[in-house]
């Protein structure tokens, strides 16, 4: 008689604390951890708000409504992981605490507000080797991993360009950048790192390497005084004589346009979503203000140019005047190119050269990536290819509730992917290598401040020596004299 497989085990489900439940905390990793209840638990919340503490905790896990006070009791809960999902501003603050307790965190990006924060958590991450993995959750979106499969296997020869378009969306933007919590730089980060982090994270990873050189230029060009209508109030439910002809007249969005939604943006409201409680959230906070008497001040677009030491260029553009909330993407190289669509999935590749190849095996191995077609063009008849990369649907609690997110989850895919590779290098006790390190991250975040630094008028920034200091190796930073030539004979800072 052949005896069974022995079967390794069960593992128990990784105990995480959570210092944060707003909408990264609990609408994007929590929701991941109730999803999933065999692969993660949470032990211990810390928030102010009472009832978005009661939401994340439910009955099980402590409660906190300070994250210094769970901070301190580390040690005496225990848990596997902690995930850092609170403000901007306390964000280095909190890692260290939690480096100083030697566990591992998943840290949302930005991981530092300012230059001279993250100088500081890079000194961290030295003193204590702590095992930082930062929200970079593009990367784990289905479609940019199938993007990384193609640009990484040589189909589309030596990178010549790659051009990315950060589509945020007129409503998102007002949302968010205007009206909502990373309006302004001083209370949160320049929107070139608040929300473009992640395409510049995209092209250091698609580039294999950190840029040469960085310069950008870009402006609060609408969201101003100036350009408020005649007559137009503080408060767009005070009577607004532009009501009708405006993008950005809150209750439109807010009441009409996102009246069965039950998620994110709507719960940044309050706790009342009814009609009426949307309506007097609107006349008292923040999401009411008329765009044009805020007290925002980060750019509403910004272009960037990166020059990399291989001779490849990128391209990263930011607007708020988009009619789409997405990312394009184009690629070209010696031997192919690539146009991609996020919110689609549908990513073409032309391959040149007559013996050109898809890595059909590593795409194949891609879950949610699909070959749909394949044919020719142009007048050589070279080879084209069309895949789509999309995430599987949502399950559990709160699944499809988000605007924008067609029951796929958040960041096409990414939020949960990013939770699953966490929570498995927890389990094997990678997380600060590879991927969920934090010096994937600190590329991008330098790359994010050198551009806010070249677009406030510092020009073209050598980048290596720009930020040899946040990296603890002797280079030039803000406020140093950074001028250097860069092989024209031009000077660049």
């Amino acid at each position: 008689m052949t005896a069974a497989p022995v079967r390794a085990p069960a593992r128990p489900p990784v105990r995480l604390a959570v210092l944060g439940a707003g909408g990264r905390g609990a609408d994007a990793y929590g929701r991941w951890v109730r999803a999933h209840p065999d692969r993660a638990r949470i032990v211990a919340v810390a928030d102010p708000d009472a009832n978005r503490l009661e939401a994340l905790a439910g009955t099980t896990a402590a409660r906190y409504d300070d994250w210094a006070d769970l901070a301190a009791e580390l040690g005496r809960l225990r848990p596997d992981a902690v995930i850092v999902a609170l403000p901007d501003a306390l964000h280095v603050a909190a890692a260290t605490a939690v480096a100083d307790a030697g566990l591992p965190m998943l840290l949302e990006k930005p991981a530092a507000p300012t230059l001279s924060a993250l100088t500081d958590l890079a000194a961290v991450v030295r003193r204590t080797g702590a095992r930082i993995a930062v929200g970079h959750v593009l990367r784990f979106a289905p479609f940019w991993r199938a993007v990384r499969t193609v640009v990484e296997a040589g189909a589309l020869g030596d990178l010549a360009t790659i051009e990315v378009r950060e589509n945020i969306g007129f409503w998102h933007f007002a949302h968010s950048f205007v009206r909502g919590n990373w309006r302004s730089s001083a209370e949160s980060s320049p929107m070139v790192l608040a929300k473009t982090c992640h395409d510049l994270d995209l092209i250091r990873w698609l580039a294999g390497s950190a840029p040469r050189t960085v310069a950008s230029e870009g402006s609060l060009l609408h969201f101003r005084p100036e350009n408020a209508p005649d007559g137009a109030p503080a408060r767009c439910t005070d009577g607004c004589p532009a009501a009708a002809d405006c993008p950005f007249y809150a209750p439109r969005y807010y009441l009409d346009a996102l009246r069965d939604v039950t998620g994110h943006p709507v719960t940044m409201l309050g706790d009342d979503l009814s009609p009426a409680g949307r309506l007097a959230a609107l006349r008292r906070g923040p999401y009411g203000r008329c765009v044009y008497h805020c007290d925002n001040d980060v750019a509403d677009h910004q272009q960037t140019l990166l020059r990399f030491p291989s001779g490849l260029t990128a391209t990263l553009t930011a607007s708020a005047f988009t009619a789409e909330n997405t990312r394009h993407l184009a690629i070209t190289g010696t031997r192919g190119q690539l146009h991609g669509h996020m919110e689609s999935g549908e990513i073409r590749v032309d391959l040149f050269s007559p013996s050109g190849r898809l890595p059909d095996a590593a795409l194949g191995a891609l879950p949610g990536v699909e070959l749909v077609e394949s044919g020719t063009d142009g007048p050589l008849g070279h080879a084209t290819h069309t895949l789509v990369a999309r995430p599987a649907p949502e399950s559990g609690p709160g699944a499809g509730t988000d605007a924008g997110t067609s029951g796929r989850g958040g960041h096409a895919g990414g939020d949960a992917g990013l939770m699953d590779a966490f929570c498995r290098a927890v389990v094997d006790g990678t997380v600060g290598s590879g991927e969920l390190s934090f010096a994937t991250a600190l590329d991008s975040h330098l790359m994010a401040f050198a551009a806010e630094w070249s677009r406030a008028g510092a020009g073209v920034v050598d980048f290596g020596r720009w930020s040899g200091a946040a990296r603890g190796s002797p280079g030039v930073g803000p406020g140093q004299d950074g001028a250097s030539q860069d092989g024209t004979g031009r000077r660049v800072r």
